[in-house]
């Protein structure tokens, strides 16, 4: 990207955008601008040569007034301080925006896994979990899985941490595999919102998704189950994109066989049901109904956002728009269903999975689906409310109005102490 955009920055864009519309105090607006607390550690294990590696970690903990902190774990070569943070942030108004009650976090580990053996992951999981243990607790702060992490390692920092402690806590994690007291509908959960606040906002728009063009640009757990269950809906995937290349069949192609040919090759590229070989930017910038950024943040500059011809971006990704590329969209008219709200069905997920962890008891995949599904419904008709009372400029702004102003209101009704 052209745009050198700091995410926390891109944040705290945010935050000011939609404080300009709440009658809270700066002092509060300051305050729910920065995280508490932000964890920055050196872990350093033993190679399966016998050397011994370095490998700077993370924890920020950004606002716990709505409950204990929640969010994932990411390992990423571009994992740093500032995106933490931010990605801290941007969970703390996601859980608001979705009403549960729970607070945003965010952790990572800068390192590229696929340069790893499976017993190194394993050591450098349990070292970290092993820093962690002080500050995460099913009521105190609830990790998750995000880029390259999944239930393996989840299951991984719950057994550190239970072993540790010499406890069973089950809902100290989540995203973990069934027979660790995981949730049915957890690994579907962030695809199915996505695809879910889009049917609604087609809906609102008085366009028909039956018969849609949808591009998806990243082809991990999020991206391709969106495709998958938007295909189901009845709209037609005609491009998708990973990290090596995209592929485009303007007729359309079938999402699941595409994900096939990713796992056996690595790569969405060469998939046969593909007419031609498209960029990462093509994909971004096809003339479809609908586009569906699901890899990293900062995808779409301003520069990038001129080439949009989607009519809405519905955002499986987080922050994969910069502030001065929404600013170019709201000048197109494109409706852009906000990260916070889009991708919030892994974290309601979650808080699913903890609910069950802590009554000991689990839930069918049909009442999860159908328990998902009444959370997005209401999030998504409390954002447009928003957004046409105060008349706003995009729903990004009114998404952030509404987060903030329960935010805002939970540590105001707490009380400031000391």
């Amino acid at each position: 990207m052209s745009e050198d955009t700091n995410p926390f920055e891109s944040l705290q864009s945010q935050i000011d955008d939609a404080a300009a519309y709440l009658d809270v105090g700066d002092d509060i607006i300051e305050r729910l601008k920065h995280p508490e607390r932000v964890l920055e550690t050196n872990l350093t294990i033993e190679r399966d040569d016998g050397d011994l590696e370095r490998f700077k970690a993370f924890r920020s903990q950004f606002n716990g007034d709505r409950g204990p902190y929640k969010g994932g774990i990411r390992y990423h070569p571009q994992v740093s301080r500032d995106e933490v943070k931010a990605l801290s942030g941007w969970m703390t108004y996601k859980t608001a925006i979705v009403d549960i009650p729970l607070g945003g976090g965010k952790g990572g580990i800068v390192i590229d896994p696929d340069d790893y053996s499976e017993s190194e992951l394993e050591r450098l999981t349990r070292s970290f979990a092993r820093e962690l243990r002080p500050m995460i607790g099913e009521d105190r702060d609830v990790p998750a899985p995000d880029v390259n992490t999944g239930q393996r390692e989840m299951n991984w920092i719950k057994d550190t941490y239970e072993t540790l402690e010499n406890t069973t806590e089950p809902g100290v994690i989540t995203g973990k595999a069934l027979d660790s007291g995981g949730s049915e509908g957890r690994v579907e959960a962030t695809g199915r919102s996505t695809v879910l606040a889009a049917r609604e906002a087609f809906d609102y728009l008085d366009k028909d998704l039956e018969g849609a063009t949808v591009a998806v640009q990243g082809y991990g757990n999020a991206g391709w189950i969106a495709a998958k269950l938007i295909d189901e809906m009845g709209a037609t995937v005609v491009a998708a994109s990973d990290s090596s290349g995209g592929i485009y069949n303007p007729d359309g192609f079938d999402p699941v066989a595409a994900k096939d040919h990713k796992n056996e090759t690595g790569s969405v590229v060469g998939f046969e049901g593909s007419e031609e070989t498209v960029t990462n930017a093509d994909v971004l910038t096809l003339d479809v109904d609908l586009l569906i950024p699901a890899a990293l943040e900062n995808a779409i500059d301003a520069d990038l956002a001129e080439e949009v011809k989607a009519d809405v971006i519905s955002e499986a990704a987080n922050g994969p728009l910069t502030p001065n590329a929404d600013a170019v969209l709201e000048e197109k008219d494109v409706f852009v269903v906000p990260d916070i709200l889009a991708n919030a069905g892994g974290v309601t997920v979650s808080y699913f999975e903890w609910v069950q962890n802590r009554q000991r008891f689990s839930w069918s995949e049909e009442r999860v689906n159908e328990e998902l599904e009444g959370v997005i419904v209401d999030a998504f008709d409390a954002l447009v409310d928003t957004y046409e009372e105060h008349d706003l400029e995009n729903p990004r702004t009114a998404a952030y109005v509404v987060a903030i102003q329960r935010v805002a209101d939970a540590f105001e009704e707490a009380g400031s102490w000391p």
